[in-house]
């Protein structure tokens, strides 16, 4: 099975290793990688070329000499015998020395007494497409000379080829998603909860409130765990997305349609097979699971017939069956180019029964493959939510018919396991404490309940089908993760008493934790030694010339630092060359010239959040406040004051936004500064895009330990209810002074008044300004008249002080 690691990234951050290390690390302790692959390199090495000519081969009857332009300066010939050549074309063009997947490599050589200087190459050539008719045709507008993986944006990907054979127990890992949990426990990184509470209400938010167009009814004595579907109305059956197509085609899948390719994404991402029918090939508009009945044919969508026995489960329509269960399905019911209804199908079937019947027929798939492995029931929501959620992004005016249906769930009884830490310990050899072990169990979505020696340790449901059922499997899953080569026999270690973080620290951890978890920025660590040339650069005119090494290693590393902004300005150059959108932060030391102690120190935690075509001024806002807020400091956000001016850069910096900048004041003193910085300093730096940095001084802070103010709140047993309006207002106008014009309105019933949204209409002297206004009260549920009032005099206030709502 091939695992990408590109998607796996979609769920947990993984660290910036070697692929032989990434390898080595994943075999102990999880499973075999058996082998290592590389894409993207091909495509960074195809360029796209425009043919200027086309003559035919003097030796040849089906072979073209095609003449095209490399550059404006630059023609080169090949032979070609694409029947779809044609002179004005854009293709691509792949130059001698040139490295295909199958291992060939592009070579000088004569075809038919002519030399051709590489070759032009179609879409199955190139491993992005399934047509191999012809060359791949590009857009017109596609520039000349550009690699066809930067034009097409596709980046450089590793691949882990995973020994099947290490993971058949595993019935989880046959999905990225459960790949990346492992990848999550083995490398101390979180998992992202793409699929919690949150996603699943997100998504049946969308369903409506008719009756489903098709039922389903599940027969005693059928294989069936459990069978959900869902109907969708108005689909266009397409030709895939190329992100789509290029994951699959990484897992070795070739993409049809973008219908079926959903189908088969999701199978890869979270391991649960399912099947999409075409809903007007469904008669009686019923869906019936039960035993085959008789001895009959049947044809699959591989359009070979097969021989159903009478014990067989099948999947039926009122007339016909339509699926061999957990197998495959027939042919007359498949998605097609017309298709512009479906039903979605995400069961559950005996392991065994799949077995014997797949073995019967001959007909091994993708999907038998994982029922094998005996899946949990409780999967068949997400994955019928998740194909849902793709069908409606890959089409938007799509609509849900109805909701989720269902019969013949089998639910499994919680498993719950007794364990004692010293029997693990004695097991492993290993002295480890109860929190680390239920930290490892906990990372692998097992539940501990217990303090000391004593441990109940519930296990999830899909590892619970016949995975983990003993102790011994608990003590293994530890052992795993600890991994097995650092379980070395040494002499008792003398035990060593906890150290208590001081203020300072504690506060760092805080600070990393909500930065990297909710700010989603990463950390970074330049060098507090830097060069003239960076802080020229920076148009900074604190130069610490009183700071500069007497025996420097290079100019570039000559001097401290008197600010983290122009370190930081250098990492967002550098990064920008890769990534069009990314955060960051880091958390160091400034140095000052100080004529009594020779140089001041000063901590400074620095963010930047970098896009190349919006600013992220309000988002940095909103992670700096919710940091402030975590770390018990007291603070206010304002607008700058001329009078008094931030610490936190040189007088008259040319790097400050006129319009997108605040002030941070911690105890009455300025101690930071949020701002977008200025294109004439982005601009030296080569920085295409918009960057928005917000930095705090914690040294008068940090050895301060805050007091914790935080009142008990019992949660609200009356709904709230949510206003969006959006206000007109000058391009200079500060946002504060909105939110500051929207609190004029006193009123009890409003909980909170935010900024949404800022955008700038084009040709229009207006910025419109969108507010989230959140009405509730703790004693009653507030009445739809009520609420129509308060928004009434929402937008009047906002009226009266000069922001009008924008129509």
């Amino acid at each position: 099975m091939k695992i990408s690691i590109d998607w796996i990234k979609d769920f947990v951050n993984i660290p910036d290793i070697s692929d032989k290390e990434l390898s080595e690390k994943f075999t102990l302790a999880t499973c075999e990688v058996e082998g290592v692959e590389k894409t993207g390199e091909l495509l960074n090495s195809v360029s796209i070329v425009e043919v200027v000519g086309k003559e035919k081969h003097p030796d040849s009857d089906h072979l073209n000499l095609v003449t095209f332009k490399v550059n404006e300066n630059d023609t080169k010939q090949v032979v070609c015998g694409a029947p779809n050549v044609e002179i004005g074309i854009k293709v691509p063009f792949a130059p001698i020395g040139t490295t295909f997947p199958d291992g060939f490599t592009l070579e000088p050589k004569k075809i038919r007494g002519v030399v051709s200087e590489g070759m032009l190459c179609s879409e199955t050539e190139l491993g992005i497409g399934s047509d191999d008719s012809g060359l791949k045709i590009l857009p017109a507008d596609a520039p000349l000379g550009k690699t066809l993986g930067e034009y097409l944006n596709i980046k450089q990907n590793i691949i882990l080829d995973i020994d099947n054979k290490s993971i058949t127990h595993r019935p989880d890992l046959w999905g990225h998603y459960g790949m990346a949990r492992e990848f999550s426990a083995v490398f101390h990184n979180p998992l992202k909860d793409c699929y919690g509470p949150h996603w699943i209400n997100s998504i049946k938010d969308k369903f409506s409130n008719s009756t489903a167009p098709v039922s389903v009814k599940v027969e005693k004595d059928t294989y069936c765990l459990g069978y959900r579907g869902i109907s969708i109305e108005g689909v266009s059956v397409t030709e895939s997305p190329l992100w789509l197509k290029q994951r699959l085609l990484e897992c070795d899948l070739r993409p049809i349609n973008s219908i079926v390719d959903i189908s088969n994404y999701v199978m890869l991402e979270l391991g649960m097979p399912n099947h999409i029918f075409d809903m007007e090939k469904i008669a009686g508009n019923q869906i019936i699971i039960k035993k085959a009945g008789s001895d009959q044919k049947f044809i699959t969508l591989d359009g070979i017939e097969r021989e159903l026995k009478a014990d067989d489960t099948v999947v039926c329509d009122a007339e016909k069956p339509l699926v061999i269960a957990g197998i495959m399905g027939g042919l007359e019911s498949g998605v097609t180019e017309n298709t512009t209804k479906i039903f979605i199908e995400s069961a559950n079937w005996q392991d065994s029964e799949v077995r014997k019947t797949s073995t019967r027929l001959g007909l091994r798939t993708d999907s038998s493959q994982r029922y094998e492995k005996c899946q949990d029931t409780e999967m068949t929501e997400r994955t019928a939510l998740r194909i849902v959620e793709l069908v409606l992004q890959l089409n938007p005016e799509a609509k849900i018919v109805g909701g989720l249906v269902s019969d013949g769930i089998v639910k499994r009884d919680e498993l719950v396991i007794d364990i004692s830490v010293s029997h693990i310990n004695s097991v492993l050899g290993e002295e480890l404490s109860s929190d680390r072990i239920s930290s490892i169990l906990e990372s692998l979505d097992f539940k501990v309940k217990g303090v000391g020696e004593k441990l109940l340790v519930t296990v999830p449901s899909y590892r619970a089908t016949k995975d983990v059922e003993l102790e011994c499997d608990i003590i293994e899953e530890i052992g795993r993760i600890i991994g097995y080569d650092n379980i070395i026999p040494v002499s008792p270690l003398n035990e060593t008493g906890t150290v208590r973080l001081s203020p300072a620290k504690a506060l760092q951890r805080k600070i990393q934790d909500i930065l990297v978890l909710q700010g989603r920025a990463l950390e970074v660590m330049t060098s507090p030694l830097i060069g003239k040339s960076l802080l020229e650069k920076s148009e900074w005119d604190v130069m610490n010339n009183e700071l500069v090494l007497i025996n420097a290693m290079s100019k570039e590393r000559e001097r401290m630092r008197p600010s983290l902004i122009p370190s930081i300005l250098e990492a967002v150059a550098l990064n920008q060359k890769h990534y069009t959108r990314f955060g960051m932060f880091e958390h160091g030391r400034a140095y000052l010239e100080n004529s009594k102690t020779f140089s001041e120190e000063r901590t400074h935690v620095i963010l930047a959040y970098y896009d190349k075509k919006d600013s992220r001024i309000l988002e940095a806002r909103n992670v700096f406040e919710s940091m402030m807020n975590f770390t018990k400091i007291p603070y206010q956000i304002e607008s700058p004051n001329p009078k008094f001016r931030s610490p936190l850069y040189p007088e008259n910096w040319k790097g400050l936004h006129p319009n997108e900048q605040l002030d941070i004041k911690v105890m009455g003193k300025i101690a930071g500064s949020i701002f977008t910085v200025h294109p004439i300093i982005l601009r030296n730096f080569k920085i295409k895009g918009n960057l928005t940095i917000a930095v705090l001084d914690l040294t008068e802070i940090e050895q301060k330990e805050m007091k914790d103010k935080t009142k008990y709140t019992p949660l609200s047993k009356f709904p709230s209810s949510t206003f969006d309006c959006t206000v007109e207002a000058d391009l200079k106008t500060e946002v504060i002074e909105i939110l500051n014009a929207a609190k004029k309105l006193k009123a009890k019933e409003i909980e909170s008044v935010k900024i949404v949204d800022v955008f700038y209409p084009e040709n229009s002297d207006k910025k419109g300004v969108t507010l989230r206004a959140v009405f509730h009260d703790n004693e009653k549920t507030l009445e739809g008249d009520f609420i129509s009032d308060l928004e009434e005099k929402l937008l009047k206030t906002l009226n009266k002080e000069g922001f009008p709502l924008k129509v």
